[in-house]
C-alpha cells in the first residue's frame, strides 16, 4: 500500500491555509515522495535520533521543515526535529520573523545569534565575495549547537539545483568532478550533514512556500549575491533548461550514474592494470552506441 495514499488534510499548522487545488496537492505529494526516496536512498534514518533542521527564512528551508514534519507525521521519520535559525547580525535581518513564526506553528526550536558579519566584513576586502567564509563560520557554529542539543545531524535545505549548480561550479572553477553530497560525515566524525531534498527542484519549492504564504526572507542582505560565480552557473542553466525542458534532470541523473572507467582518474580506476583478455575490473564499462565518445 501507498503510504502516501492518504488524503493531504492539515496536519500540522505548518500547513494552515494549504491551497485545496489539485495542483497544489500533486506538488505537494511529489515533495514529500521525493524526500522520502532521498531519504531511504541514501540511509539517513538513525531510529530515535535527533536532527538539526536549519532554516535561514528563505524558501527552500520552510519546504524542508513542514516535509519532514509530514514525514514524520505519517510514521515515515522516527526522529525528533529541532528547527534552528543563526541569526548571523546581517544589516537588516528581520530578527522577529522566524521566532514568531516558529512559535505560533509550535515548532521546538533554538534561536541563535552570533555576529558572524562583522568577522567576514574585517576579513574579506570591500567588493569580494564573502558567501565562503559566512558558510564556514555558519557551518561550525550550527555544528556546535548541534552537539549542545545532542543531535546527531545537520539538516539543509539544499535542493537538485543547488546540487547541479555546485557540480558545475566545481567543473568551471575548481578543476574537479565534486558537488554536495546528499550525506556527509562532518571532519570530527561525530555529526552528519543530510540534504534530504535532494531529489527536489528549486521550482517546486518556491511555489510550495509561497503557496503556504511562509515570510520569506530574502538571501541578499549582504549586498553580495551580484555578479558572483554561483549566479553565472544558474543562468547558464537556465538558458539550457529553457532550450531544452528537461535538462536539467538529465544532468542530475548523471550525478547518480557516474562511470569511474570512462573518466581520467586513475585513483578510482586502475588504467594501468588494465590487461588484455582478461575480465573486466569492477566499475567497468565496455564500449556502446550511448557512450559519446571522440570520433576515432
Amino acid at each position: 500500500m501507498d503510504d502516501l495514499a492518504e488524503p493531504l488534510g492539515d496536519i500540522h499548522p505548518l500547513f494552515h491555509g494549504a491551497p485545496s487545488s489539485t495542483e497544489f496537492k500533486k506538488l505537494r505529494k511529489r515533495l514529500v515522495r521525493e524526500t522520502r526516496e532521498a531519504i531511504e536512498h541514501y540511509g539517513m534514518i538513525e531510529r530515535g535520533a535527533r536532527w538539526l533542521v536549519c532554516l535561514s527564512g528563505g524558501k527552500d528551508s520552510y519546504t524542508l521543515l513542514a516535509v519532514l514534519h509530514e514525514l514524520k507525521w505519517r510514521g515515515l521519520l522516527p526522529v525528533d526535529l529541532l528547527a534552528c535559525n543563526l541569526d548571523q547580525g546581517q544589516p537588516n535581518f528581520p530578527a522577529t520573523v522566524l521566532p514568531e513564526f516558529l512559535a505560533r506553528m509550535g515548532v521546538p526550536h533554538r534561536i541563535e545569534y552570533q555576529d558572524t558579519y562583522s568577522i567576514v566584513m574585517d576579513k574579506i576586502g570591500a567588493g569580494k565575495t564573502m558567501c565562503s567564509l559566512c558558510s564556514r563560520l555558519r557551518r561550525g557554529n550550527l555544528y556546535r549547537i548541534a552537539r549542545e542539543e545532542g543531535c546527531s545531524a545537520v539538516v539543509l535545505g539544499h535542493h537538485r539545483d543547488d546540487i547541479l549548480e555546485t557540480f558545475f561550479m566545481n567543473l568551471f572553477h575548481g578543476g574537479r568532478l565534486a558537488t554536495m553530497p546528499p550525506k556527509l560525515l562532518n571532519e570530527d566524525g561525530d555529526l552528519f550533514v543530510y540534504r534530504p531534498l535532494a531529489f527536489s527542484a528549486e521550482v517546486d519549492c518556491e511555489k510550495f512556500a509561497r503557496a503556504l504564504n511562509y515570510p520569506i526572507i530574502p538571501c541578499d542582505l549582504c549586498g553580495s549575491q551580484e555578479g558572483l560565480q554561483r549566479q553565472q552557473v544558474k543562468q547558464l542553466l537556465d538558458g539550457w533548461e529553457a532550450r531544452n525542458p528537461g535538462r536539467r534532470q538529465v544532468m542530475f541523473r548523471a550525478l547518480m550514474n557516474a562511470r569511474p572507467s570512462h573518466l581520467l582518474d586513475p585513483s578510482l580506476f586502475d588504467f594501468a592494470g588494465l590487461m588484455r583478455g582478461a575480465a573486466p575490473e569492477s566499475g567497468a564499462v565496455s564500449e556502446n552506441p550511448l557512450h559519446f565518445g571522440a570520433p576515432l
